[in-house]
């Protein structure tokens, strides 16, 4: 196998999901029995017609499953019993009007080669979501890294994104970056990262109410800063949100626990003679390559931290 297939098999699973499995089976059926060798718009609509009853059906069973499970019961329904690890669905998923969306688009029903993917599927799937809760949506939260922008780099000025970011403010809609970067209570250092955004905020005029709405959650969720009207970030400090009182791990418990990933990860370093330094924050620990590092390294490296965390707080 070249290295362009080559997957991350740590990773794998969230390839592999029972429901999406499911549906895609489910499509399969017209894709196979009706493909034409020549396309024409009309059996492109033939074809469109087919996934949507299709979506109509499965619509029809997670909406009998949400009954069941609020009688207490979801095993009895019919798509538990197709789909056995099914979980619960908190909003009804209008997956018909999401299918028509998102093939109005990517002419889905318009291929005669490529079956509906996983990809497809997925997609069709967070439209569906979208949809439902958009009526009630408070808040919308995005990851940074390789969401936002790219991976180590700032996020740019004048992208589409930031119109659509302030678009979501502008209806009383909250919005929050929750990043792994973990620069402590320092603003600055976060402003630096998002200095294309609040840019556009200024450019755009936003009023004090809505920057307010805006937020930055850093270092995991450990660290909390809300957008000022000067459009500079501002340090939220536990006190402020009633986080002291919500908070289950005192100060002392985080370094313990970061005092076992520490010595598990130079332990890891260590026995695997890897080029790497392991760098100590408030409340995170990493590891920093020195030179190259394998992923079969970094995944041992993950692993056994997983394990001897899951072990300190006594998991079986």
């Amino acid at each position: 196998m070249t290295s362009q297939y080559r997957v991350n098999y740590h990773l794998r699973a969230h390839k592999r999901d029972s429901l999406i499995e499911f549906i895609k089976g489910m499509l399969l059926t017209p894709f196979v029995l009706h493909s034409q060798p020549v396309s024409s718009q009309e059996h492109v609509a033939e074809n469109a017609q087919r996934y949507a009853e299709i979506f109509a059906s499965i619509e029809a069973l997670i909406e009998e499953h949400r009954e069941f499970t609020e009688g207490g019961i979801p095993t009895y329904s019919r798509l538990a019993k197709l789909v056995p690890s099914i979980g619960t669905f908190f909003t009804p998923l209008p997956l018909q009007r999401a299918f028509e969306r998102v093939n109005g688009q990517d002419k889905i029903s318009a291929r005669k080669h490529v079956p509906p993917s996983f990809n497809d599927v997925r997609r069709i799937l967070n439209m569906a979501q979208a949809m439902a809760i958009a009526p009630q949506l408070q808040l919308v939260t995005f990851d940074g890294d390789m969401t936002l922008y790219a991976d180590g780099q700032n996020f740019e000025e004048d992208t589409e994104l930031t119109a659509l970011l302030i678009s979501l403010l502008r209806r009383h809609i909250h919005v929050a970056i929750v990043t792994a970067a973990g620069y402590g209570d320092d603003a600055a250092r976060y402003e630096h990262r998002l200095s294309g955004l609040l840019s556009g905020f200024s450019r755009a005029g936003l009023g004090p109410s809505e920057v307010g709405r805006f937020y930055v959650l850093g270092g995991e969720c450990n660290f909390l800063f809300r957008c000022a009207p000067n459009y500079r970030l501002q340090y939220v400090a536990d006190a402020e949100y009633g986080a002291s009182a919500l908070r289950s791990w005192t100060d002392a418990q985080v370094q313990q626990l970061l005092d076992v990933a520490e010595a598990e990860l130079r332990d890891c370093v260590g026995r695997m003679g890897a080029s790497a330094d392991i760098l100590r924050k408030p409340r995170a620990v990493g590891l920093v390559p020195r030179g190259r590092l394998t992923r079969e390294q970094l995944d041992e490296c993950a692993l056994s931290s997983q394990l001897a965390l899951l072990k300190f707080q006594g998991a079986p």
